[in-house]
């Protein structure tokens, strides 16, 4: 696990004093308090038109809390960013999944969690979910969360692919609890 940096990052996450006055409005929310949005801030149109998805994808989705961590968790691992693994054990704890549960999501878990693999596997790999995956989750979890599980996928990509680009440092609370509480 990668907690700093390998070198500067060419784009880092913003220090207060540099907090763009167009978004002052959610430095004290969700954007100030994560070097994932710190980094976005840098973007303000952008970071001020994700909000919106961010508070559907993260307080409002149809897979509930437990899923959508699995989703995030297994995303994470797909798209190997250190940052969104390191903060989603963090939140799959906070909400009372066990380390094992966590941890399988690396490989091949069984059952439903499986399953729910096996979607984002197959969104990654093929850019789709083929009709017995997508009857299996709908079944499954009902057709609302399916499409919330694909747009989960996706905003989790977008996210990885702007840590991975400008080597986010993780969060120092994140890192020091996964340093105290390795997985």
């Amino acid at each position: 696990m990668n907690f700093s940096p390998q070198s500067p990052s060419p784009c880092p996450p913003l220090a207060d004093e540099d907090w763009p006055a167009e978004i002052a409005d959610m430095k004290a929310g969700f954007a100030g308090a994560l070097n994932v949005y710190r980094t976005m801030a840098r973007h303000p149109a952008l970071l001020k038109a994700w909000a919106p998805l961010r508070q559907h994808i993260v307080k409002d989705s149809a897979l509930g809390d437990v899923r959508s961590e699995l989703v995030i968790l297994r995303s994470a691992h797909r798209i190997r960013s250190d940052y969104e693994w390191a903060h989603h054990v963090s939140r799959a704890r906070a909400l009372g999944i066990a380390d094992a549960r966590i941890q399988a999501m690396r490989n091949s878990p069984d059952g439903e969690d499986g399953l729910i693999a096996s979607a984002v596997d197959a969104l990654f790999d093929k850019g789709y979910l083929a009709p017995e995956i997508e009857g299996a989750v709908a079944e499954a979890v009902g057709q609302q969360a399916v499409f919330d599980l694909i747009a989960t996928v996706g905003f989790y990509s977008i996210l990885g692919f702007i840590l991975r680009t400008y080597e986010t440092p993780i969060d120092p609370a994140v890192a020091g609890e996964f340093q105290k509480r390795p997985l």
